[in-house]
């Protein structure tokens, strides 16, 4: 019997040390499955790290501009506002111009100067528009069109009705002109 018995607890300890070393290899690539799924999940982590760092990138530079531009902009709606007064100054100095009263047109010219100055500071500046120059529809609105009393005055600008102006780059109002056809 004890013989019989030695076999059973030698097949016993045999079928054991085989269920381990089986158990040692499922492990062994388990850890290298988990190895695997890590590194996967690592990658997974860094590209969407890389990416939300470019968008938080990609979202300074756009508030950056757009603070720029709103910078630059600021004050063209109070501009705009002011430029009916401009408009107004510029009737007064026509009409002062055939007058007597000196000291009238000199103190409204005194006046209309110190506004421009402060306009100009604020980057207001007047889009320089001149009978017969060449018209041009990106830059002037034509209000109406005429007969061209020549031939060689076709196509250019008759008459100035309205300046326009610009703040920085941007057109704020387009100059009126009356065309000849």
């Amino acid at each position: 019997m004890n013989t019989e018995d030695n076999k059973d607890k030698d097949l016993q300890a045999e079928g054991t040390s085989a269920e381990t070393a089986e158990n040692a290899t499922n492990t062994g690539n388990t850890t290298g499955n988990e190895a695997e799924d890590c590194e996967d999940l690592l990658a997974k982590e860094r590209d969407r790290y890389l990416r939300l760092f470019a968008e938080f990138e990609n979202y300074k530079k756009r508030t950056s501009r757009e603070r720029i531009e709103l910078f630059k902009t600021a004050g063209q709606d109070i501009l705009s506002a002011l430029l009916p007064v401009v408009d107004d100054f510029d009737r007064a100095l026509a009409d002062l111009a055939t007058s007597a009263d000196e000291q009238t047109r000199k103190g409204v010219e005194l006046i209309y100067n110190k506004l421009i100055g402060i306009l100009k500071n604020k980057g207001l500046e007047r889009i320089e528009v001149a009978a017969n120059d060449a018209f041009d529809s990106e830059l002037h609105d034509a209000i109406t069109q005429i007969p061209a009393p020549t031939p060689e005055m076709s196509g250019k600008i008759i008459d100035v009705v309205q300046q326009g102006y610009k703040l920085g780059d941007k057109i704020i109002r387009f100059p009126r002109v009356v065309v000849a056809q």
